[in-house]
């Protein structure tokens, strides 16, 4: 793996791990966002660095010890670049219709495929399992702007 992949995933790691510090060069002006958002987004709201912080940081806010690993890849086509990933942590309050109790334990799992151009994220599609956090969380329903 090239040192510049190496950098970028463990940037990218370190960004839902919580750590924007290197998110102005990692996430290209522009990018665009494909993902089915808990608020009944899309993802295209999401278009540059500060938008992807806000996103990452409203999912933590719920979840703040909220761990991210990488469990297969990166693998590495072209311009493309796919992880699978696991997510663990603990309820900490506060996520809309949640009826799980402060200090559930969570543990999710997801799909990323990154383009990349000139070692910035240019596009981002998700998968992740999200009905299955939200099931952990015991969310029965939520309007989309409740999130």
């Amino acid at each position: 793996m090239s040192d510049d992949i190496t950098r970028l995933v463990g940037a990218w790691k370190a960004l839902w791990n919580g750590d924007f510090s290197d998110v102005d060069e990692l996430i290209a002006p522009g990018v665009r966002v494909h993902a089915a958002l808990a608020d009944g987004g899309d993802g295209s709201a999401i278009d540059d660095a500060e938008a992807m912080t806000g996103w990452v940081a409203q999912l933590r806010g719920p979840l703040p010890d909220l761990v991210f690993d990488i469990e297969v890849g990166p693998i590495v086509q072209d311009d493309l670049l796919a992880l699978r990933w696991r997510a663990t942590g603990t309820y900490g309050g506060g996520f809309p219709g949640a009826g799980a109790p402060v200090g559930t334990p969570v543990d999710f799992t997801g799909v990323d495929l990154l383009r990349v151009h000139d070692g910035q994220i240019i596009e981002y599609w998700l998968n992740s399992d999200m009905l299955l956090l939200l099931t952990q969380l015991r969310v029965q329903s939520v309007e989309p702007s409740a999130v």
